[in-house]
């Protein structure tokens, strides 16, 4: 049975949080609970894809984890919004949201941050010795990064969440969740907007999902388009 939008995720719980991501500095982030609603969550906890030979698994000097892209192959750097057969119904129903007036809408009315296009969407999968050291994409002035989550009793202070760091300095985090049930951490890309996830050291699994929010216009882009141009030119 298809989902209505009013039943997918809970606005009126995210709009109450707007000013606190808004006011935050020197990024703008917000860790947000319940997200979605509950029933509509448990549909995508309970079908999450399971690990397999069709994950990729990224490894290097700075990481340890496993992806599974959504949504096919993109076209000239746009997702598709497509349905791909590989996923449950719910995750389609959701996929299609991301795409909607309405969802983009809402998120630049919390954020502020004049959005307009998904980018990408990927399950990301940690499980023991996975880890991502700390980063800053710095990707372009309107972008949105936001990390779902779908992990019930996650304990506190167990690492896997994904933390925030002004700098590309685990030891100066402000902020690492542990409630990773029905969650999301959204922030404002940035100079400032660094984050990573500590080394997993327990026999489990930290499912999220990844997406990135972005402004693009057909004439000049995405947002981040004119950044690279620069970074060439110097």
């Amino acid at each position: 049975m298809t989902a209505k939008n009013s039943e997918i995720i809970n606005w009126e719980n995210i709009f109450a949080q707007s000013s606190t991501f808004q006011t935050q500095k020197p990024t703008k982030w917000a860790f947000l609970e319940e997200f979605f609603m509950r029933d509509f969550y448990e549909k995508l906890y309970e079908t999450y894809p399971k690990k397999d030979d069709s994950w990729y698994f990224e490894s290097s000097n700075d990481k340890s984890t496993y992806r599974k892209w959504f949504g096919g192959k993109k076209v000239n750097g746009i997702a598709n919004d497509v349905e791909d057969p590989n996923f449950s119904e719910s995750w389609n129903e959701f996929y299609h949201y991301l795409f909607s007036d309405e969802f983009l809408s809402n998120i630049r009315k919390f954020s502020g941050v004049p959005v307009n296009k998904v980018k990408n969407c990927a399950f990301m999968l940690l499980t023991r010795g996975g880890y991502q050291l700390p980063h800053i994409h710095n990707v372009g002035p309107s972008t949105l990064i936001l990390m779902f989550y779908f992990n019930k009793n996650w304990k506190k202070g167990d690492p896997g969440g994904t933390y925030v760091t002004p700098e590309e300095d685990e030891s100066k985090m402000v902020f690492e969740p542990y409630n990773l049930d029905n969650s999301v951490l959204i922030f404002h890309d940035g100079p400032k907007a660094g984050h990573g996830v500590r080394y997993v050291t327990k026999d489990v699994e930290r499912r999220a999902v990844q997406i990135y929010l972005e402004k693009y216009s057909p004439d000049e882009g995405w947002s981040a388009d004119h950044i690279k141009r620069e970074l060439r030119e110097i």
